[in-house]
């Protein structure tokens, strides 16, 4: 019985982290399809979000429904993108993005998380020029450098990254490039493991002890809200 409930309660959290991804998935169709109409051929930002979509199993249908309530063709929930940026503690600059029915409630969760954990909750643009736009699509360890590397060059990208500690592998495009590329390193067998428009801190500040505790706590209370899609600081936290 023991051993049954433990299954149970872990198929529970899986369940409730899968709905949530879910939800930010849909939300983000919402918006995007809202935002540059419901033809993901005319909307790049609709087509990511979708590849995202069938990334996590999303059946078609459920994606479709989402983009009709976006369109008017269905009743659907309004949502807004709001960002909140402040500083979590030794000095780490966060940005907060959300999407939301409900700003006062939004607004709140996210302070209380800042505060929570010894962060403040600052102005707009008081931390978002430490960041970049950029596109990244993520490689494995294991993956081929060389061949990355050419079809990144063939295909446009501005830059390369290797990380030295398990020789992952990032191609850097602009965001307006972002989808060329993509598709250019896929055609060329490279698939990306991951793929975003996201953005990059231009340089991390090194935490430690309970400084760095003290922010991945803010850090996982922001991403566990429900309002809340990504979540973007310049800690460079030690690896466990």
């Amino acid at each position: 019985m023991g051993r049954l409930m433990a299954i149970e309660g872990r198929k529970g959290a899986q369940d409730a982290k899968r709905g949530k991804v879910f939800t930010k998935v849909i939300r983000e169709i919402t918006v995007a399809a809202r935002a540059g109409g419901g033809d993901p051929k005319m909307n790049p930002r609709l087509r990511l979000a979708m590849d995202n979509a069938f990334g996590v199993n999303m059946s078609r249908d459920v994606i479709e429904r989402a983009v009709k309530k976006a369109t008017g063709e269905l009743e659907g929930v309004e949502y807004e993108e709001i960002r909140y940026e402040g500083y979590a503690p030794g000095g780490i600059a966060v940005i907060v993005d959300c999407m939301t029915d409900n700003r006062v409630r939004t607004v709140a969760d996210v302070r209380h998380a800042f505060s929570k954990c010894g962060g403040n909750l600052g102005t707009d643009g008081s931390v978002a020029f430490m960041f970049k736009k950029v596109g990244v699509l993520g490689y494995p360890a294991g993956a081929d450098e060389s061949a990355i590397t050419d079809a990144a060059i063939e295909a446009g990208a501005d830059d390369v990254v290797v990380y030295p500690e398990d020789g992952a592998i990032d191609v850097i495009t602009a965001p307006e490039n972002f989808q060329a590329v993509r598709d250019a390193m896929a055609a060329a067998g490279h698939v990306a493991e991951q793929a975003a428009v996201t953005l990059r801190a231009d340089n991390d500040i090194a935490v430690a002890g309970d400084t760095a505790e003290q922010v991945v706590k803010m850090l996982d209370m922001l991403e566990d809200l429900d309002d809340v899609q990504n979540v973007y600081h310049n800690a460079e936290l030690a690896q466990a």
